[in-house]
């Protein structure tokens, strides 16, 4: 069974220095049909103003994954990491028992715009730990995150695995879900076809009890998406 999340249907916050479209239900936007998917809790497509950001804040029991699509995040945490995000770049913060975390654009002049997803651990408690890589933009799949860090992917707390998918025009892919019967596909650039499904930049996909997905760039341009394979 494939449901397909519209971009356009994604919930909406504004206040200013950040406009954020939210995939699932967060903050103010609730949706009783839209709570997550599995162990996936929120993709929120965020754009930060210039110099602006999310003052220090707390976390516990999540993982919470960013990638950014542009800019720089300038990221602080309750650890003693300090560090800088670019274009590219995924990181992996686990809250475990709990963490303090401020994240800010790193310009001055230009606007920052990540996906910010958290995925529910498998296991509470623990001690925090932070994680951060550019793997690169090699065609078809790349793994990201996987449970038990493999070949130098993020080490995430969760019987969850995630991909990073880039497609040339025409090309196409198959993909075998590993860790159970759920898929969730979010597009971040291009057309993407997953079966006979079209699907469009900021438009995901639902995936329950499918032993294989199709899929395909439509478009005349490189496809990026992300693919998790959940339990």
């Amino acid at each position: 069974m494939i449901d397909i999340r519209k971009s356009e249907k994604r919930g909406r916050a504004s206040f200013g220095w950040l406009d954020s479209r939210h995939t699932f239900s967060f903050g103010h936007y609730h949706d009783p049909e839209q709570m997550g998917f599995s162990a996936l809790r929120v993709i929120n497509d965020d754009v930060v103003k210039p110099s602006a950001g999310f003052d220090t804040h707390g976390h516990r029991d999540m993982e919470i994954i960013s990638y950014v699509l542009d800019g720089v995040i300038e990221h602080k945490d309750s650890e003693g990491n300090i560090q800088s995000l670019p274009a590219g770049e995924f990181q992996l913060m686990s809250a475990g028992k709990g963490i303090y975390h401020s994240e800010y654009n790193g310009s001055s002049d230009s606007d920052l715009r990540f996906l910010q997803i958290w995925i529910q651990p498998n296991k509470k408690g623990g001690s925090p730990g932070y994680q951060q890589k550019d793997f690169g933009k090699a065609l078809g799949f790349t793994e990201i995150a996987t449970p038990d860090g493999r070949d130098g992917t993020l080490h995430i707390k969760q019987d969850a695995r995630l991909l990073q998918l880039i497609l040339e025009n025409g090309s196409s892919e198959t993909f075998t879900p590993e860790m159970g019967s759920n898929v969730y596909v979010h597009v971040v650039a291009g057309e993407l076809s997953v079966n006979d499904d079209a699907l469009s930049a900021g438009d995901g996909a639902k995936v329950s009890r499918l032993s294989q997905l199709s899929l395909k760039n439509n478009g005349s341009e490189n496809v990026t998406a992300l693919v998790f394979d959940l339990p």
